[in-house]
């Protein structure tokens, strides 16, 4: 028995183990701090909304290869009640995808290396920001009948996150 549970115990280890593939800054999905808030950073201010949900879906990570799983791509889209991201005027379900993979990967970069650093009320503040621009952008490719609806709604789920979000 004790051989049989020394067995395991080095299997497990082995399959547990991370794998080396020459390039560290990425084994085993995570990098170096520098590396994860560079890669937030990019993902949320300096990346298209339409490449940004191109590699949401895919979850592409910074070394380019998809199915990532160190950063948090999980999405709510909009939770808010009774209405949700689409209505006759809108659809938020980009802008909000992109405003959860800010704050929940802001939140996990405090968490994996400095508490208080990159969670704050300014850096949410930014990401809220971001998140009216980009419902305002696609409130401008709405029919202009529909253009006002569609503002007064993205107005209307910022004001909100501004209300409720965080600190």
């Amino acid at each position: 028995m004790r051989l049989i549970v020394g067995v395991l115990v080095a299997v497990t280890s082995l399959l547990t183990a991370p794998i080396s593939s020459g390039d560290t800054s990425f084994a085993g999905g995570g990098g170096t701090a520098e590396v994860d808030v560079g890669f937030v950073q990019r993902m949320l201010f300096d990346t298209s909304i339409a490449d940004f949900t191109a590699g949401a879906g895919n979850r592409t990570g910074p070394d380019g290869l998809d199915h990532d799983t160190w950063f948090d791509w999980t999405t709510d889209l909009c939770s808010a009640p009774f209405v949700g991201n689409t209505g006759r005027s809108f659809n938020f379900t980009d802008a909000c995808r992109r405003h959860d993979f800010g704050y929940r990967n802001t939140l996990l970069l405090d968490r994996r290396y400095d508490a208080g650093k990159h969670w704050h009320g300014d850096a949410r503040k930014r990401i809220d920001t971001l998140f009216l621009a980009d419902m305002k952008r696609h409130c401008g490719g709405r029919k202009l009948i529909d253009r006002p609806t569609c503002y007064g709604w993205a107005y209307t789920y910022y004001k909100v996150v501004r209300v409720v979000g965080g600190p």
